[in-house]
Parts: C-alpha cells; structure tokens; sequence
C-alpha cells in the first residue's frame, strides 16, 4: 500500500492504533467465521480448533512478520515474536493470576512445557548461528506441523482439557460468515501494513531500532486477544485452558511465524539488531524456563507470583527503551 505516507510522529500513531483494531477485529471474523463454515462442511469441533482457530489466531503475529521482512526490516519480525512470547507469560499469565491463582494437574502440560523451551532454544540457536535460512524455515514449520498432530491425537484420547463452554458463534444469515472471513482477512492485511509502517518511522522518529518498538508495542498489541481470553478462561475455573494456550501460543508463534516467515524469505546474518542475539533471546529463554520450573515444581502460578510476572514486564520494556532512546 503506497499510497500510505507517515511523516509525522502523530500520523504513526493513529496508524499503529488503526492497525491494532484491524489485525484484532479482523483475526476475531476470520476465526469465528472460518470455524462456523467448517463445522458446517461437517469438520468436528476437535479439528477445527487444532487447525482453523490455532492458525487464525496467530494470523496478525504472523502478517505484521512476513510483511516486515519482506519490507526489508526482520528486527521486527524477530522482535515481535521474542516480545509476544514474553508478554504472553510475564503480562499476560501474571495478570490472570491476579484475578485467579492459576492451577494446573494435567501431566499433558509437561508435554507442552518440553515443547516450548526445546523450540525456544531451537530459535537461540539459529540466532546465534546469525541467520535463519529458508530450510530452518521449512523445518520449524514442519515440526508444528508433527506438533498439532501428537497434540489432537492426545485430545482424541481425551488427554487434553476440553473447554465445554465454548460459545460458538450464531450467524441469522448464511451469507454472512463469507462476508465476514473476506472482511476479516482483508482487516488483517490492512492492520499488518498500517502496523509495520507506523512502528518503522516511531522507531526512526525515538531513535530506537525497529526491533525495540516490536519487542513491546507490536507484541504488546498482537497479545491482547490471548490476554483477554486468558482472563476470561482463568475467571471460569478454567486454568488450565488458560495455560495451554499461552504454551501453545508460544510455540506457535515461534514455529509457524518464523518459520513461514523465513520460508518465504531468509533472514540473512546483520540484517537486525544485535540487541536481539545479545539480550532479547536470553531473556526470552529466561523467562521461558523459570516459568516451565515454577508450573514443574508448584502446579500454580499463585498471586504474588503473578505479580512479580507483570513487574518484570514492567522493567523489562523500560530497560529495552532506556540503553537505546538518547538524552
């Protein structure tokens, strides 16, 4: 989209906020709509939400990266899901635990606790490495896909909660979920360049890299559907429903987004901030462990721990603006 032009502090603003909406409002239509005409076509509720709604919500992560990279600026790419999957546990499963303490019994949760920090230091080692290159791509996008399988055949086998409240969605006229998903993926494809565009001149505008303004306003904005839904589940006695989609959501945002994203094009070594191989990446490895070693050794994620959660996120997104924003 050419014709959008931001040259003023302001005009990246209302763009970022017009992109938030659209990538929000569009990944609900998509997800409500996609799920109601496959069930329609006779697909189980099961596979839907392991293929359809497991992909629709991760659609505006995935968008705002692929469209990043292929604008020339993979800091954003990488910065927005280092700093989706961090806010996922430091905000959003610290402020769910405020409301409810978060408490898990399923063994199938180790399971996914393995998956997450074995893909996360997948993703440390590629950076290291300096680049991730379209057959690490290819590869992360395959080990989802054996991920989504092991996991429905263990929901089949009645090993993964199932939440039963589930409200779907009621359309009065049958033209309208199409309507709805076309709108929805056009919201996203707006959303994502009015996001991308406006978090490049902020980060050039605050003197920051663009990975900066990804690693805490684009994944800040892209986490507020898991942080509402966390709530809401969380609210509903429904812990542990809450916690495997923040896992999930972990794991898919490192595997499919970057994987698809560097499958479509490579992230070369110098192309982003050095701050994301010297930092970001440990702190997301840190996080990520601590919050696999206290569900191991508790089976909660109590108040004061929840709180802690959201005072690390706190300093953390001061910090990563403080080493780089000049007096």
């Amino acid at each position: 989209m050419n014709f959008l032009i931001i040259d003023t502090p302001l005009l990246a603003l209302i763009a970022m906020a017009i992109g938030f909406v659209c990538l929000i409002k569009g990944g609900d239509w998509v997800v409500e709509s996609a799920a109601y005409v496959a069930r329609n076509f006779g697909l189980s509720p099961l596979i839907v939400g392991f293929t359809i709604v497991a992909f629709g919500t991760s659609l505006p992560e995935l968008l705002v990266s692929v469209l990043a990279n292929l604008e020339g600026s993979p800091g954003i790419a990488i910065g927005n899901v280092l700093g989706s999957n961090i806010a996922n546990i430091l905000l959003v499963v610290g402020v769910a635990a405020l409301f409810v303490p978060l408490v898990t019994t399923s063994k199938a949760i180790i399971k996914d606790l393995v998956m997450m920090v074995a893909v996360t230091a997948l993703f440390a080692g590629l950076m290291l490495y300096g680049e991730i290159g379209r057959a690490a791509g290819v590869l992360m996008v395959v080990l989802l896909a054996v991920y989504v399988f092991f996991q429905y055949r263990m929901a089949v086998k009645g090993e993964l909660p199932v939440d039963e409240d589930e409200e779907e969605p009621d359309f009065k006229n049958k033209y309208m979920p199409y309507l709805l998903l076309l709108l929805g993926l056009a919201g996203l494809a707006v959303g994502a360049d009015f996001l991308v565009k406006g978090a490049k001149f902020s980060a050039t505008y605050i003197g920051v890299p663009d990975a900066v303004v990804a690693l805490s306003v684009i994944a800040l904005g892209t986490s507020l559907p898991e942080l509402s839904t966390s709530i809401i589940a969380a609210r509903k006695g429904h812990s542990e429903m809450a916690l495997g989609n923040i896992i999930g959501s972990n794991v898919f945002n490192i595997l499919m987004i970057m994987g698809l994203t560097t499958a479509i094009k490579p992230i070369l070594a110098g192309s982003f901030a050095a701050q994301l191989v010297d930092f970001d990446i440990w702190m997301t490895v840190a996080v990520s462990l601590i919050f696999t070693i206290i569900l191991l050794a508790f089976n909660k994620i109590s108040r004061p721990i929840g709180g802690i959660f959201v005072a690390a996120y706190v300093l953390y997104n001061i910090y990563i603006y403080a080493i780089y924003v000049t007096p």
